[in-house]
């Protein structure tokens, strides 16, 4: 047993016999079909704090040879897999951190050679009876090794991309270190399954890669993987009852990554709560939180709408196949935002094509990053939101006017566009508070059409649902009929009780008083009873 050939499973022994330890084992009946397959190379790719790390441990505990893992994986998901036995502890395994070599090295050159010799150290230790040609040439000692013993090597690497972090704009040494990696895996027989992970997809070569023989499982397309990403949503009701956890709120807080409809929570944030009882930002601060506020700050690209739309609760077109997968070939608002996707700070909508901030605790740190640099009207905002929504439920028409008004008119130079959809994204965002009390929803359908929002109450919440109907260039008392005649609150579904309905009407002086950007507010209260229908 050695450092990084065939390590051990004690690192999985710790991830198991923590307070709590979501089973992920059906990973490695999926890594099973791979192995000795043309699919046998795959990198996956999530955010800091979503178990990559202890997905990689797993896999070194399972195949890793001399390891006895058996008792260790028995009553785990994995044990009843027809595989299990097949393939348990029949490897060599070669488990590297590449954070280990990098923080030991000044140059890309010194790092893959003290990896190597590092490596080879190892590998002597168990195959020092094995005749190789050159003992300093690792892949020759690999290759002589699996031609004497026929025994097959599965590398994991975990931190792949950490280099282009250290070297975010030195083509040079991305280069050296991604020929290296070709070299070591690419069409060696000795090589049964390489799992690589890091936060980055693999780097691209202008239009190729190197490393182009890797499946790639990113959070623009987790593809088979995304249950296995961070925890599903019946993992969290599980734990939430188990920890007598409000589920909502542990939803509302953690929930929000959205891969091809697999719901996924953010594990790290998930058990800390639990283990805490409260709900709080505990996705640790680190230099991908510095990478956020550096690109959201941007005054290019059209950023500063975009990232406005977002923190108002909106959903933004993206195109993500141009992202170079580095944190510096940023050439469009396209590539900061995919760039956010990979680091977790925004959801991507593989069906739609379109990014969103996926929960309450994201949200925050969006708050934290834009508190201060050119985002003023945008905080004043969110600061007067609480006072606009009293004011709303309070049914003080003029009032709620006059705010709508003051947002839409400070933030039309970040917003560049004045319609009604610049109408919607103000409303969101002069709403903003509502969102610890309420679901909101845009666009959402009920009786005869779609209600421009919705606002519903979460449980335990002794508030009025709101329905706001939005026109341009028209008025405001129309909109209010239309809510009506439309039959909007059938949007309700379950809810029973005072709605507030609100009408908004924005004149830009071709209509109405004349006044530019005259905004008028008509507010009016009913009940309805469930799924439905004003009483």
């Amino acid at each position: 047993m050695g450092i990084y050939l065939n390590p051990g499973n004690n690192e999985f022994k710790k991830a198991i016999n923590t307070e709590i330890y979501v089973d992920k084992t059906e990973l490695i009946a999926f890594t099973n079909r791979k192995l000795n397959t043309e699919n046998q190379n795959i990198c996956v790719s999530r955010p800091r704090r979503f178990g990559k790390s202890m997905a990689a441990n797993m896999l070194a505990a399972y195949y890793g040879r001399n390891n006895n893992s058996r008792d260790l994986f028995s009553g785990f998901k994995i044990a009843y897999d027809e595989t299990f036995e097949k393939h348990i502890n029949k490897y060599n395994v070669i488990h590297i951190n590449m954070i280990d070599f990098l923080s030991r090295a000044d140059s890309m050159d010194d790092m893959i050679e003290y990896m190597q010799k590092r490596l080879l150290w190892d590998i002597k230790k168990e195959y020092s009876d094995v005749d190789c040609f050159d003992w300093n040439d690792l892949v020759d000692v690999i290759e002589t090794i699996y031609s004497e013993r026929k025994l097959s090597f599965v590398i994991i690497i975990d931190e792949w991309d950490c280099i282009f972090r250290k070297y975010p704009d030195n083509i040079e040494e991305q280069k050296k270190y991604l020929d290296f990696m070709r070299f070591f895996l690419k069409d060696k027989a000795y090589v049964a399954l390489a799992y690589m992970t890091g936060i980055l997809p693999i780097k691209k070569y202008g239009e190729h890669s190197a490393l182009n023989m890797f499946d790639e499982y990113s959070m623009t397309n987790q593809r088979e993987l995304a249950e296995f990403t961070g925890f599903t949503e019946d993992e969290v009701r599980r734990l939430c009852s188990q920890y007598d956890m409000p589920y909502e709120k542990m939803k509302q807080w953690y929930d929000g990554y959205e891969l091809k409809g697999v719901q996924i929570y953010n594990p790290r944030s998930v058990v800390m709560s639990l283990l805490g009882h409260d709900f709080d930002s505990y996705w640790t601060k680190t230099e991908t939180y510095e990478a956020l506020k550096k690109y959201i700050q941007l005054d290019m690209y059209n950023l500063k709408a975009l990232v406005t739309r977002l923190i108002a609760g909106e959903s933004v077109s993206v195109n993500v196949d141009k992202f170079q997968n580095d944190m510096m070939t940023l050439e469009s608002a396209d590539d900061v935002l995919t760039l956010l996707v990979h680091l977790g700070y925004l959801t991507y909508d593989f069906y739609n094509q379109k990014v969103k901030i996926p929960n309450q605790e994201v949200q925050k740190e969006f708050i934290n990053c834009i508190e201060d640099g050119g985002w003023e009207p945008v905080m004043g905002t969110i600061r007067n939101s609480d006072e606009l929504l009293a004011a709303t439920l309070s049914g003080d028409e003029e009032q709620v006017a006059t705010m709508i008004e003051q947002v839409h008119q400070e933030n039309i130079s970040i917003l560049k566009y004045n319609d009604e959809n610049a109408l919607a994204c103000v409303i969101s965002l002069a709403y903003y508070s509502a969102k610890k009390d309420y679901s909101v929803y845009r666009e959402l359908a009920g009786g005869k059409g779609y209600a421009d929002m919705v606002f519903i109450p979460r449980s335990n919440v002794n508030k009025p649902a709101i329905v706001v109907e939005l026109k341009w260039n028209k008025d405001a008392d129309a909109a209010i009929e239309q809510i009506k005649e439309r039959q909007y609150v059938e949007s309700l579904k379950e809810y029973s009780g005072e709605v507030v309905l609100v009408g908004v009407n924005y004149a830009d002086g071709k209509y109405g008083s004349g006044k530019f950007n005259r905004h008028e507010c008509r507010i009016e209260k009913v009940n309805v009873r469930k799924y439905g229908g004003i009483l």
